[in-house]
């Protein structure tokens, strides 16, 4: 693409070089320029991108985009200064790759827990339907069939621009994407067209970067403010409740969900086991029965926010109601493993307090004997939701085992020492065994018949981060490696 068309209406403080140049590709990570490309600084939770700047041109880049200033120029290279390089970022990647969202219909999920859930009910539901959906978010991107691993929850813009190009050219007409705050906050869904909003709900996590509930509230709701067809949202939650007000000033409809508030579509009739839950729905004044094969309240939530999207696109009640059923379950969200133990093994990804609170309410419903939990947080991570983590498993567990999670560039041990006032505060025993693998081991060694184990915190994740490491860590894998090789033996009594 020219140039000079490319940065057209740009925000620029400053241009020096030649604009009547194509640029092949855009770039923020100087490894992947190539011959004619544009290099983006930008700067990054750990990095500077203005520090590879030369190793961009070495590359090949012939235009730098950036906001800091750049000390040594080459003559040959376009050099382009504006304010926010981010938002730069986002305008020209929609430009370069022709505004791909506009093309298709683009569902946004964003709030604290079940964003990853709600997008495979989705998928399931699109599947029985027959039509092709895209997926973008935690666990990957799905271009129909096709899983592509992924970085981040939402992609940085280019990247973001790139695969919703790419599922324009596989002819998908649907995209689910799991918006998280960070995204909205730092523009890497700007100028995107999203269809429809689904907001799931609002509790701590990510205060590290927001600072407190106002701002992470304000980033979420920015989505709300972007959709041009309906918005959907938990009426239960009292975050869900301000965006509903918030949105009523806007032409669209707004589709309210729960099981308590007098919401739009409302559960009732619940019943819930250690394998699922049955609920029914009033829709166009018939009750409408449904089941989910997750246990739990949370998961009423999340197959809510599922059929009101489902039912807003005309999709037959059949089809959700079948697809619903028919999902086997979401990698590891209250993933119940099958190892033959007298008790049983859950993996989830429970990494705020709400998630752990959900996961252990519902264990404790069907739980017969002990709920054990292992579990830890994330390093350079919100420090202040550590002994609020600690206090609810305190509460729900009867025992628990505090280990490492991804420690990134902190002290394992540190981050547990936070973790345990609020588990003294319940007066519950614990243990502390900072290796993981350790750690699992020796839940697994107690745990007898009826008991229930929970491994909380990584999910599907199959590595630690330790430092600057990515380290591989499956805990699938480990738990059958531990129970195979005869490391652990299960108690029946």
């Amino acid at each position: 693409m020219n140039l000079k068309k490319l940065i057209q209406g740009l925000d620029i403080v400053s241009c020096e070089g030649e604009t009547n140049r194509e640029i092949t590709s855009i770039h923020y990570d100087s490894r992947k320029c190539q011959k004619n490309s544009m290099f983006i600084a930008i700067n990054g939770f750990n990095t500077d991108g203005h520090e590879y700047i030369s190793e961009a041109i070495e590359n090949g880049a012939t235009t730098i985009l950036y906001k800091n200033e750049v000390n040594k120029k080459q003559s040959h290279i376009t050099y382009i200064k504006v304010k926010n390089s981010r938002l730069a970022m986002a305008t020209l990647s929609n430009r370069f790759y022709d505004y791909p969202s506009k093309k298709m219909k683009l569902i946004g999920i964003t709030g604290t827990n079940g964003k990853t859930t709600i997008s495979f009910l989705l998928g399931e539901i699109f599947k029985q339907w027959g039509v092709k959906l895209g997926i973008i978010g935690t666990l990957g991107n799905y271009l129909g069939e096709t899983l592509y691993k992924g970085t981040h929850t939402t992609p940085e813009s280019v990247d973001l621009q790139q695969i919703l190009h790419q599922i324009n050219e596989e002819h998908i007409p649907y995209t689910v994407m799991e918006v998280s705050s960070h995204s909205l906050e730092l523009n890497r869904v700007e100028d995107t067209n999203f269809d429809i909003g689904i907001f799931t709900n609002l509790s701590q996590d990510h205060l590290d970067f927001h600072k407190n509930f106002q701002n992470y509230f304000q980033a979420k709701a920015k989505l709300f403010h972007m959709t041009d067809k309906a918005n959907i949202i938990n009426g239960d939650d009292i975050y869900g409740e301000k965006l509903i007000s918030l949105s009523k000033g806007r032409e669209i409809p707004v589709y309210s969900y729960g099981i308590k508030n007098n919401c739009d579509f409302v559960a009732k009739n619940i019943k819930i086991d250690n394998k699922g839950a049955f609920f029914t729905v009033n829709i166009e004044n018939n009750s409408e029965g449904f089941y989910i094969n997750i246990p739990g309240i949370f998961s009423i939530y999340n197959a809510l926010a599922a059929i009101v999207l489902a039912y807003t696109e005309g999709i037959p009640l059949e089809i959700t109601r079948k697809a619903l059923s028919n999902l086997p379950g979401v990698p590891g969200r209250f993933e119940m493993l099958d190892t033959n133990t007298p008790y049983g093994i859950i993996i989830d990804y429970a990494h705020t307090p709400a998630g752990l609170e959900n996961i252990l309410k519902t264990i404790r419903e069907f739980s017969k004997g002990n709920v054990i939990v292992v579990f830890g947080c994330g390093g350079d991570r919100d420090k202040g939701k550590r002994p609020i983590m600690g206090e609810v498993a305190g509460l729900y567990a009867d025992f628990m085992i505090i280990t490492s999670d991804n420690p990134r560039n902190e002290e394992p041990l540190s981050i547990i020492k936070d973790i345990v006032p609020g588990i003294k505060k319940t007066g519950k025993p614990y243990k502390i065994i900072e290796d993981r693998k350790s750690a699992i081991k020796s839940a697994l060694a107690i745990g007898k018949k009826d008991d229930i184990i929970l491994i909380a915190g990584k999910g599907h994740e199959r590595y630690q981060i330790i430092q600057n490491e990515i380290i591989p860590f499956d805990e699938k894998k480990i738990i059958n490696q531990l129970l195979g090789e005869g490391e652990v033996d299960a108690k029946d009594d």
